[in-house]
């Protein structure tokens, strides 16, 4: 059976051709969420979550606005930008500390064959507390500057003048 005829008979809600069309891409939607919210548990489940919006919206589908695929990869990349910027997802986020990081490159017992952690522990040694709590929570904990300022309860333009000098001063480490 050609795409067009089974395309048009999901459109008419013929539950074997959605199950067809679901083994014909069902592996490379996941793949695209899964890049955009890292958890494959989760992109999996908001793979399923993504072909149950287009069973419901089946007649929603117009060829001459684009192919199949790429209207299903729409709906899966809008799911999961909208998963990324939910607060369940922000708050998982969150509950990573630095210390989790730092036990990471303490408790490496091959330092010189793990080359990206060679160093780091210099890097960030000379670092003051203001700059770890911004680095913590921009980069590994993922806030906007906006959330860092909230959080910290100081001004948006101090946070991006501490991300800049924090920057700066791991550039400086570097180089030594």
């Amino acid at each position: 059976m050609d795409l067009d005829n089974l395309i048009l008979k999901f459109k008419q809600q013929d539950a074997t051709a959605f199950e067809t069309l679901h083994q014909m891409y069902a592996e490379n939607i996941c793949g695209v969420i899964n890049t955009i919210v890292r958890n494959p548990e989760r992109a999996q489940e908001l793979c399923q979550d993504v072909f149950i919006k287009i069973w419901h919206n089946a007649d929603s589908y117009d060829k001459s606005k684009g192919r199949f695929f790429t209207w299903i990869l729409n709906i899966a990349r809008n799911t999961a930008i909208d998963e990324v910027r939910s607060k369940s997802h922000k708050n998982d986020k969150k509950n990573l500390q630095l210390d989790y990081f730092v036990g990471i490159v303490e408790g490496a017992e091959d330092m010189d064959e793990r080359t990206n952690t060679i160093g780091l522990k210099k890097l960030v040694k000379d670092l003051k507390e203001k700059c770890l709590q911004v680095i913590e929570l921009l980069y590994f904990k993922g806030y906007t500057q906006k959330e860092v300022a909230e959080e910290l309860n100081i001004p948006v333009g101090t946070v991006k003048t501490r991300n800049r000098s924090c920057i700066s001063k791991l550039r400086e480490n570097l180089n030594l």
